[in-house]
């Protein structure tokens, strides 16, 4: 995501690995979910995608699900991560829901219009309730929107929101939004946090402690907050007022249980202590199996792994030192190592999931018209002897998150030194990890750092728009006048085709100068034990009520 504010203003913007995401129905997102692949040599697993598991027998009373990590905050403002997400997507809902297959369909908006290029008036459903009973009035979709654009509280979407002039009740149940500019992303954006609505009595009540254990969330989502034991847990209870009859959660309570340890929590799946989990780690896949104790499913996934760039005023200043890195970089025994093989390597920073209303021509231009990067570490040394800073010293920095944190950073090195660079690589706490993405201060002297970044809307726009000149998630400041014009223009083209044309535009100058160093991209994991069943394994999960889906096996 991107924002046109300072950082000053902004309080967290995280994205430690994965995604993004727009509204139009995808076929290349179709075709990419049931595509199956499969690789078995060297320790890598056989995998397939899968679009749904099997639906449930009936409801359960319980079931619980590991997190990797406590949320950081369940306020939508700032909820920008996995931990968070998948937690407030059962909670908290938006005005469009973002769906497993990533279509856009009406949510706390039962409609949209949009009677001129610079105007959206949304239509709200009636008859919703906040967990509290109070009924959900356009002056809560109102002031939940305007809490995005208040410079006060920096909201980690504002991005989303940049171009919009005015919010304002424009009937009973009607609110209309106002751009400066013809902004085809801003509707887009409304699947995911930045489309959420809360009660506006709920936010002036609870103040600076809206969204964290103490103040909680009052939405209007398939479950409530029950219980949030800080550092332990956080109990979802079943909404029984819930609006929506296909999405009535099939469990009376979830329980998130935070498992720092991937070993921890892999025997925690393996023992049937918890029920279930997101992104299991790749290498526990073949004992999850052997278990017995369930299933691991791979789902669709729009995230590609990529080296931030963080620092343009040393050596990866100079693209062909940036190109030398990546082309010395064993990607596929990175894939492998990291990943188990479960994916494949990318030269671009986008997944064709996302490319779902682009022309042919698009695509094509977008995926085969771009600069390969073939592993070669002869013509990367030379390019780095050509450059004039053989012997420079990056610094990279990584966190004790997950193996494949180490893997790449390891490897980041040993490229490095085979082409005549050195890489220190400086190992922080997770807590400090999370700050490159928010705070410049924590980005001071370091030039590489590692992300899964994942797109919020089925637009590959929504990548490119971030690494626009001045934008907030333009971590090395790269710049491209070209560049900037040409998503300047996508951003007021309405019709998907058209834009795609222009996006991949923005691709193949990204994939030349590369402003970050792309790696591979990957699938969804899920692990779900013996007792449940019924959830579409999607990278979705982090906007969509997945939870409410999970009933008896």
């Amino acid at each position: 995501m991107s924002t046109s504010r300072t950082a000053s203003t902004r309080r967290s913007a995280r994205r430690r690995t994965a995604f993004i995401a727009v509204g139009v129905a995808s076929a290349l997102a179709l075709s990419a979910c049931s595509a199956p692949a499969s690789q078995e040599q060297g320790g890598t697993v056989d995998w397939e995608l899968t679009t749904q598991t099997a639906a449930p027998s009936g409801d359960i009373d319980s079931y619980s699900w590991a997190s990797y990590a406590e949320p950081y905050t369940l306020d939508y403002a700032y909820a920008f991560d996995y931990a968070d997400n998948q937690v407030l997507a059962n909670v908290c809902e938006s005005l469009l829901r973002l769906n497993p297959d990533y279509t856009l369909s009406p949510g706390l908006a039962e409609s949209f219009e949009r009677p001129d290029p610079l105007t959206w008036v949304y239509n709200i459903r009636s008859g919703v309730t906040f967990h509290d009973g109070t009924p959900l009035t356009a002056a809560d979709v109102v002031a939940s929107m305007n809490r995005i654009i208040d410079p006060a509280v920096g909201s980690a979407w504002y991005s989303v929101y940049q171009n919009v002039v005015s919010i304002e009740q424009t009937g009973d149940m009607q609110v209309t939004v106002k751009t400066g500019i013809p902004d085809s992303q801003f509707n887009l954006g409304m699947g995911g946090s930045a489309g959420v609505i809360e009660s506006a009595a709920t936010l002036a009540a609870a103040g600076t402690d809206y969204g964290n254990s103490s103040g909680l969330v009052n939405c209007t989502g398939p479950f409530s907050i029950e219980d949030w034991q800080q550092g332990e847990s956080i109990t979802l209870k079943r909404n029984d007022n819930y609006w929506d009859p296909e999405l009535t959660a099939k469990s009376g309570e979830v329980k998130f249980v935070f498992i720092n340890d991937s070993t921890a929590r892999v025997n925690a799946l393996k023992s049937g202590d918890v029920d279930g989990a997101w992104m299991i780690p790749f290498d526990a896949v073949p004992q999850l199996r052997d278990s017995g104790a369930g299933d691991v499913y791979f789902g669709m996934s729009t995230a590609v792994s990529n080296l931030v760039v963080s620092n343009l005023d040393g050596p990866l200043g100079d693209p062909n030192v940036r190109k030398a890195l990546l082309m010395a970089i064993d990607r596929k025994g990175v894939l492998n190592a990291a990943s188990k093989g479960v994916g494949e390597i990318s030269d671009v920073h986008t997944t064709k999931s996302v490319w779902g209303g682009a022309s042919d021509a698009a695509v094509t231009e977008a995926f085969d018209n771009i600069e390969n990067y073939p592993y070669d570490i002869d013509a990367a040394k030379k390019l780095v002897e050509e450059s004039g800073f053989a012997g420079e010293e990056l610094t990279y920095v990584t966190a004790p998150i997950g193996s494949d944190f180490n893997i790449i950073a390891q490897a980041t090195a040993a490229a490095a030194e085979a082409i005549g660079l050195k890489v220190n690589i400086k190992t922080v706490t997770p807590g400090a990890y999370t700050a490159l993405f928010s705070d410049p201060s924590a980005r001071e002297g370091v030039d590489l750092f590692y992300t899964v970044w994942y797109l919020s809307s089925p637009d590959p726009l929504e990548m490119y728009g971030v690494l626009r000149t001045g934008e907030f998630s333009n971590y090395g400041n790269w710049s491209n006048p070209e560049f900037d014009a040409i998503v300047s223009e996508a951003l007021g083209v309405d019709d998907p085709a058209a834009r795609s044309e222009l996006t991949a535009k923005a691709q193949v100058i990204a994939n030349a100068e590369l402003p970050w160093l792309p790696l591979f991209t990957g699938p969804m994991p899920m692990f779900m034990g013996e007792r449940v069943t019924g959830v579409a394994p999607s990278i979705a999960f982090l906007y969509y009520p997945w939870a409410a889906t999970i009933g008896a096996r």
